[in-house]
């Protein structure tokens, strides 16, 4: 470290540090306020973040009845839907979503679609998806739109919106009923990747369906949008109102139904074994077997003819969705949440054994808990995980997820993981945004971000040391690291959004797990988190409801917090440029002139000096003696008695307190700290002292008030600090670790060696860890198979960093 002595008074040495100008920002005041950005706050919205004496929201209720056809792959539905207007405005049309049309002929999604061809190959396989996609015409063919009595109602389709023009006006208060028949192909998942579809498996040629987004649904009608009828194009997701679901499905007579909601036929549907299963289940410790693998299995090749019919009934939920097979081993698990019982149960091929056995409803059940202690009790009665080829999505009370092991029943730690995590995410959405009930077409990270962070909370209490790859601030490092050119801010439509997973995901979750350790502290943060959870379930909120919530319930201004992170692109780089170090002058000439001495004597010779000392073997003073003088043996710092008399008259001039201060042995130390990376954060300085003990200062963003680029921190201490180091813990996400020590410490990086020529496409496989724990015992476990492509395209995030579609 540079070390500065001033020969001067403890008072003295204060003074100019403490009172050194601030230079001017050169950029935007980083601690600005938001209001020129936030909404005014009305009757419907507060500026405290809750809903207003005068919020409403619009209700849509639903009769369905729909068809799948096992033979074509295709469903043919009609509904009732009836549209209560709880709004103050008149409406004179109503918009209804039609989101399979993403897959019609003439997509908007497709003709849109941009891709290159990156290392000059294209596999066969992504030809043969390419080709699907263009041949393929899953998009709604609407065959009427009705009165309640049957009669026409004039109808305008754009894309994935419909316009339904009401004969006349719905008044606020009043409520119409209209019913709509639809029918459409289901596409092939493993090629045709979406948020839903069947998966086909040749060996037993059989299909598994995943069914969503299989009904004309309303739109959102709010005070903050309007009608929020943005086009869907792939990423923005769905906005929708709550209401009352009735749902009727006709199926195969040999398969096994699971949807949103309760089983109102269970006589029908069921056996009296699976009856009586149901029931054990419900007061089960552990998962019970509705429908065992032996079971399953004999289904595969039952091929029973005819039909059933499975009706089931959901309240106040915000969607709706099922799936379907005859190779479905179900089980279930009653658990009991704030004094509410939740049945949770999972669908499940054979080829998800014994991942899914062991697991699914185990993991389902520690969600529903985990989540309900951070936001709000689950109020539905059940939750279920369906296994099909899809990464994950997620519908009020079902959510469909990957994750499959080899067709030997092993597999690698990377897959186990993934498939508790992306069912801890999928469950999770129940209360984000299912309850919690966000905008999805225009924000989302509301919900895709909030959701990865209670996640993370999750995997935490799953497993300690659980691999998370989210919420830990070092883990965003690479992406804020990336040029701004490749970033949106947080707050930018989805559809508009780059580097989706990154922006949507992984930088909201690591903000609020930085806000809750660092910035405000466990108590502060989860009861703000926990007090939006509670104002806006069921409820529509917007961004402004979220920011201006968790500072009023905390009493914390996190303007500085949502301007850096949400509204901008800058990355947190602090260095610490420089150490300057001072100790008071004692003017006690014993311990002033020995610690000059003991400085005189370790400071090294120059180079100069030390030549001279061989080379001039005589000097003119040691030739001639009678050259010398009394300066020739004077020693500066030997201590004379006018010294000692000169020091104790200073002690008399100063107070017995300040006199224990001067003799206490102070240190202060001037901490030079620029804000390279442009975005404000707290500065973490753990300080390493000459004995091995350390020190944390926390201290708070608001240091950078006054000077957003530049500032100086003066740290007093008894004892001698021998370093200094930034964010030690890496808990602000500092992209820069080189710059974060003084003095400057060797940040540790790897290099790999490798031979040119690396494998082709058609290498054999590696094994995974239990594979090669079996290769001893010759005969336990059969020779691996490639991934399938479902596996693979869990493997591999896109170019872009977003999730691959149909995982989120």
């Amino acid at each position: 470290m540079r070390i500065s002595l001033l020969a001067a008074g403890l008072g003295l040495l204060l003074a100019p540090l403490l009172g050194r100008a601030q230079t001017t920002n050169s950029g935007t005041d980083k601690f600005a306020q938001l209001e020129t950005l936030l909404p005014t706050p009305n009757e419907y919205r507060t500026a405290s973040g809750a809903p207003g004496p005068r919020y409403w929201q619009q209700r849509a209720d639903y009769n369905i009845k729909v068809s799948l056809d096992d033979q074509k792959q295709a469903i043919t539905g009609s509904e009732t839907i009836t549209y209560a207007n709880l709004s103050p405005d008149v409406l004179t049309y109503l918009w209804v979503q039609l989101d399979q049309n993403i897959l019609a002929k003439n997509s908007m999604t497709t003709a849109t679609n941009v891709a290159q061809v990156t290392t000059g190959r294209f596999s066969f396989q992504e030809l043969d998806n390419q080709l699907a996609t263009a041949e393929f015409d899953g998009g709604y063919k609407i065959t009427a739109v009705t009165t309640a009595g049957g009669q026409p109602l004039q109808h305008v389709i754009n894309h994935t919106m419909m316009r339904i023009d009401l004969p006349t006006p719905l008044r606020p208060g009043q409520s119409v009923a209209f019913g709509i028949k639809w029918s459409y192909n289901i596409n092939d998942q493993l090629k045709i990747n979406e948020r839903s579809g069947y998966e086909y498996f040749p060996t037993d040629k059989n299909y598994l369906y995943e069914i969503a987004q299989f009904y004309p649904r309303m739109a959102v009608y709010s005070d903050a949008t309007g009608w929020q009828n943005k086009q869907f194009l792939g990423n923005g997701e769905f906005t929708l109102p709550f209401g009352n679901y009735k749902v009727s499905i006709t199926a195969p007579a040999d398969h096994i139904v699971g949807a949103t909601g309760t089983l109102q036929n269970p006589d029908q549907v069921l056996t009296s074994a699976q009856r009586q299963r149901l029931v054990q289940a419900r007061g089960a410790k552990k998962p019970v077997l509705i429908v065992s693998q032996d079971e399953a299995t004999r289904n595969e090749s039952s091929r029973a003819t005819g039909t059933k019919t499975w009706t089931f009934a959901a309240q106040n939920v915000r969607d709706f969705a099922w799936c379907s097979s005859r190779k479905f081993i179900w089980d279930a698990m009653g658990i009991t949440e704030s004094g509410k019982s939740v049945l949770c149960m999972s669908y499940y091929p054979k080829e998800g054994n014994p991942l899914w056995g062991q697991y699914s409803t185990e993991v389902v059940a520690h969600t529903i808990k985990t989540y309900s202690k951070f936001t709000i009790p689950y109020a539905y009665p059940v939750a279920i995980s369906v296994h099909g080829p899809v990464g994950g999505m997620e519908y009020p009370m079902i959510c469909f997820n990957g994750g499959r092991p080899e067709k030997d029943g092993t597999y690698s730690a990377d897959r186990k993981y993934g498939m508790i995590s992306v069912i801890i995410h999928e469950v999770g959405h129940n209360f984000f945004p299912m309850i919690v009930n966000s905008d999805e077409r225009q924000w989302t990270w509301m919900d895709e971000g909030l959701n990865t962070f209670c996640q993370y909370l999750t995997e935490q209490e799953w497993e300690r040391g659980y691999p998370s790859r989210r919420g830990e601030p070092q883990n965003i490092v690479a992406y804020m690291r990336t040029d701004k050119s490749l970033q949106t801010p947080i707050m930018t439509n989805s559809e508009s959004v780059l580097q989706f997973g990154n922006n949507a995901y992984g930088k909201p979750a690591t903000a609020l797990n930085i806000l809750r350790e660092t910035v405000m502290g466990r108590e502060l943060f989860d009861y703000a988190f926990k007090t939006y959870a509670t104002r806006w379930a069921y409820k529509h909120p917007q961004p402004a409801d979220f920011f201006r919530t968790m500072e009023d319930a905390s009493a914390v201004d996190l303007d500085w917090f949502w301007r850096g992170w949400f509204y901008g692109t800058d990355r947190c780089d602090i260095s610490l440029e420089g150490v300057k170090y001072y100790r008071a002058n004692t003017k006690n000439p014993g311990l002033e002139n020995a610690r000059l001495q003991q400085e005189r004597q370790a400071q090294v010779p120059t180079l100069s000096a030390q030549r001279n000392a061989t080379d001039i073997k005589q000097t003119a003073v040691d030739e001639k003696p009678e050259l010398k003088d009394f300066y020739n043996g004077y020693d500066p710092l030997a201590v004379t008695e006018a010294d000692k008399q000169r020091y104790f008259q200073y002690l008399k001039t100063l107070s017995p307190q300040q006199q224990q201060r001067l003799n206490g042995n102070l240190n202060l130390y001037e901490l030079s700290l620029r804000n390279v990376g442009g975005l404000v954060m707290p500065v973490v300085i753990q300080m390493t002292y000459d004995d091995g003990t350390q020190d944390l200062v926390n201290i708070p963003a608001e240091i950078w008030r006054k000077n957003n680029e530049e500032v100086t921190k003066i740290i007093v201490s008894p004892k001698n600090v021998v370093s200094f180091v930034i964010d030690p813990y890496q808990q602000t996400a500092d992209t820069d670790l080189s710059n974060n020590a003084y003095p400057r410490q060797p940040v540790a990086s790897r290099f790999e060696m490798f031979q040119a020529g690396q494998a082709g496409n058609n290498a054999q496989q590696p094994l995974n860890p239990m594979q090669q724990a079996a290769v001893a015992t010759p005969g336990t476990v059969d020779k691996p198979a490639p991934p399938s492509p479902m596996q693979r395209k869990e493997d591999k995030p896109n170019p872009d960093g977003r999730p691959a579609r149909g995982t989120r």
